[in-house]
Formats: C-alpha cells, structure tokens, sequence
C-alpha cells in the first residue's frame, strides 16, 4: 500500500478512534451512566444479564459493551501507527500517550464499577479519558498536515477560460439606485437599518442566552417565566443590533475593498453616518434599558457586550491582531453569562461553562469562514489566520479547536445535571462537524471551508437546543 492512499486511510481509522473514546467520554459525564453504575457492581461484565424491567442495568451493559469495543479499535490504531515507518515521530508520540493512558482508563474504570468509588476517582477516570481523547486528536491534526507545511495547499488547478460577464450594477462601496415609489424607498430605508444589526447573528446568540437561562434554572431548582425570556432575549436583540451597526460604521473603509462586505448600507452611502451612529446609541440605551427589568447584573453584562464587540473587538483587536477570532470569541460567550445572571442574578458555574464552550467553539467556527474568504480578508487589511500563517495551519488549528470545544462539552456535561439529549447531540453533531474538518484537510477548498462552517454552525445550534431539552423537558 503506498503512502498516497495510507495517510487518509489511516487519518480516518485515527478519526473513528477519537470518536469512539469521545462517546465514552460523554456518556461517562452524563447522570444516566452515573446511576447506572450502581445496576452493576462486576467488572468486566455484570453479574446479571440486560434485561427491559432494569433500563439502569441495559445501560451499563450497554457502555461496557462500547467500551470494549472502543478499547479494541483504539489498540488496533495505536499499533497500526506505531508500526508504520510513513507515520511522524510526532503523531507516534501522541498514539503512544494515549495508548499509556489506556491501561490507566481500564483500572479506574474497574475501580469504580467494583468499590463504587468516591471521588476523585470518578473524576481522574473522566479526566483520563479526556486525556486518551487529547491523544487522538493532537495524532489526527499532525497525520493530516501537510508534508511540506504550507506550501502544499493541493496541484494547483488550471485556470479558467475567461468567459464574459455582466456589468455590475454599482461599483464597490457606490449607493444602489433607489426605487421610484415613496413606499418602496421606506421599506429600502428599513432594510438597511435592520441589516445594520447584523440579524444573522441573532438566531445562534439568542440561543446561546436560551441556554444559559435553562442551565441556571435547572440548577437552581428555580421555574424559568416567561417575563424573563422575553425581556432577555429582547434586551439580547437590542444588544446585537447595537454592536452590529456600530461594527459596520467603524469598518465602512475596510468593508468597501471586500467583496463580501462592499454592499453594506453604510460602505455604499444608503445611510448617513450620523444617523447610523444615532440608531446604533438608540439601540444600546434600549438594551440596557430592557435588561435593567430583569436585573442589574444582566444589565452591565449586555452593555459590556455591546462594548467589547464595537470597540475591544472591532477597533483593537480586528485589525491589529491575528488572535482577533480567538479573544474575539468572548464576544459571544457574554450571552451565555446574560442568560445566567437574569435567572439567579449571579453567574453561576454551569453559566460559566456554556461561555467556556462558545469561546472554545468560536476560532473552530469562524476560521473557515477566514479560509473561504482568505483574499477578501487580505484586501481588507484584517490580519486573519489564513493571511498571516497559511491555510495549513488555519485548518490544524480549527482541528485543536474542534477537539477543545468537544471537550468543553464533555465537562459542561460532568458538572451538570445534562442527560441522553444532549450526550447524544454532542456526540452525533460532533462527529459530524469532525468529518467536515477532515474532509477540509483533505479537500482544501472554498467548498470544503463553507461545508466545515456550516457544520459547526449546525453543532451549536443543536447542542443549544439539546441543553434547553435536557434542562427544561428531560
């Protein structure tokens, strides 16, 4: 077999590894296998047989049976990697890390399963297979880079035959004609004031809050009313549309040069600049205003969110930095703190958590939007990524990322009362956004980088909604 068919033929067996361990992993934070445990004292199996009238019981067989078969799979991509002379010193050094780590994993598990164990062994045994995971992962993002590192981005393609085009209608950052009739011109007028606020962000942001008030409410014991969702998604709102329109008039020169962003109202004159900063001033009196009806807490968190976004992150870190999406990402665990605080009027530790998710999810999400839109991002002057280390190592790190979200994830489920719901998503929709990302590795192409986007937009979302479920329903 030679080596052009071994690397991806070995990265997926590395892949379906770190999936399989990430499902024990999972599974072994949420409070069904912990109850389960108690159904079966024996080690390796349970004294008695799976049975419908003891769903404790089938679950615990359940999980030994994975177990087992994770721990063979695992063993078989250790020594297959271990073996091969075409696989690096470092991935062979992570391959054998974790598989040092698994015989550990293997006692503690028996030690808890016999003597039912107190911490923190339950822990430790939680942390070693993180530790197994990390392995993984760390093996798989160095099989995947590229021989030659960045040079390698594929065979270069042949370029197109020219073929005619349409003229545009405007020139970039050039006013659009506006229509003749005075309805017509109000409804344009209110289209750009409302795309000012940026509403596609609305959705993930809003539920991000959703989350964070379902969590504290769960672990509060506390009944969530109907008066606080609506007043904290609402201020929620008013705060994303603030921070949206101030981020469109400080980058109107820099949204001008970019395709994807030349057509904003602002960067084409279909507002004035005055009268956008006014909407933008109106929108975070109005937030703060809104969020003060639940609390003060939630109130100074929302204010501190419009100002981190329109300032901290569109003036300083933007444009200066290229760990602008990393820092940047506090920006959108705010909204999880937001939620917390309008519950209990603190911020407890599940609330804490769900931000830790999002800012760890933020670089693996947003880097392939950096990759799709590479060049229009170098236009712009903003010093993403892709334009400052290369593609080869924006999609390494969006694999790190992946990984550290997955295992934010997992600990989000260990210290809370999370179930099956959001075990299986964070599992399922893992994998899935996991997938994307080696395809990407592999492809390395506009295509591939909106697939990977759009995956990791899709595991939010349905890990949000997954928490929601587990918290409120389940």
């Amino acid at each position: 077999m030679t080596e052009r068919y071994s690397r991806p033929r070995f990265a997926t067996l590395l892949s379906g590894s770190a999936v399989g361990v990430y499902l024990l992993v999972v599974a072994g934070a949420t409070a069904a296998i912990a109850d389960a445990a108690s159904a079966c004292s024996a080690w390796p199996v349970c004294s008695s047989p799976p049975t419908l009238a003891e769903p404790a019981l089938v679950v615990a067989w359940g999980h030994r049976v994975v177990a087992a078969l994770v721990g063979v799979l695992v063993l078989t991509t250790a020594v297959i990697g271990l073996r091969r002379s075409t696989v690096s010193r470092r991935v062979k050094a992570a391959l054998a890390f974790a598989l040092a780590l698994f015989p550990v994993q293997v006692a503690l598990g028996a030690q808890v399963a016999t003597t039912g164990a107190a911490n923190p062994f339950p822990a430790v045994h939680l942390l070693t297979g993180m530790g197994i995971f990390a392995g993984l992962t760390l093996a798989l993002a160095w099989q995947l880079e590229p021989r030659d590192a960045d040079a390698s981005t594929g065979d270069p393609e042949p370029e197109p035959e020219p073929t005619p085009a349409a003229e545009p209608a405007t020139e970039p950052g050039e006013q659009p004609p506006l229509p003749d009739s005075t309805f017509a011109r109000a409804a344009h007028v209110v289209e750009a004031y409302f795309r000012l606020m940026k509403p596609r962000l609305m959705w993930l942001l809003c539920l991000v809050a959703s989350a964070g008030m379902a969590l504290a409410a769960g672990a509060a014991g506390t009944e969530l009313t109907v008066r606080t969702i609506v007043l904290t998604l609402g201020g929620g709102v008013l705060a994303i549309g603030s921070s949206g329109t101030f981020n469109h008039i400080l980058e109107r020169d820099r949204d001008k040069k970019m395709d994807r962003t030349s057509d904003r109202p602002i960067a084409t004159h279909q507002l004035p600049v005055r009268n956008a900063v006014a909407f933008g001033l109106a929108l975070a009196v109005a937030s703060v205003a809104v969020f003060l009806q639940v609390n003060l807490l939630a109130a100074a968190l929302g204010l501190s969110a419009i100002l981190f976004y329109s300032v901290v992150y569109t003036l300083v870190l933007k444009p200066n930095t290229v760990q602008n999406t990393v820092i940047g990402g506090a920006a959108g665990a705010l909204p999880a703190l937001i939620g917390s605080a309008a519950v209990t009027g603190t911020i407890g530790l599940p609330g804490l958590m769900l931000a830790g998710v999002i800012f760890v999810w933020t670089p693996a999400h947003f880097y392939n939007l950096a990759l799709a839109y590479k060049d229009d991002y170098e236009r712009g002057g903003f010093p993403m990524m892709p334009v400052v280390r290369g593609e080869a190592t924006t999609r390494k790190h969006i694999l790190l990322w992946l990984a550290t979200t997955l295992l934010a994830a997992a600990g989000l489920a260990a210290l809370t009362d999370l179930g099956w719901v959001y075990a299986v998503t964070t599992t399922a929709l893992g994998a899935v956004f996991l997938w994307a990302v080696v395809r990407l590795h592999r492809e390395r192409d506009e295509s591939a980088a909106f697939r990977a986007f759009h995956a990791s937009n899709a595991y939010l979302g349905a890990l949000l909604l997954a928490i929601v479920v587990d918290a409120l329903v389940v």
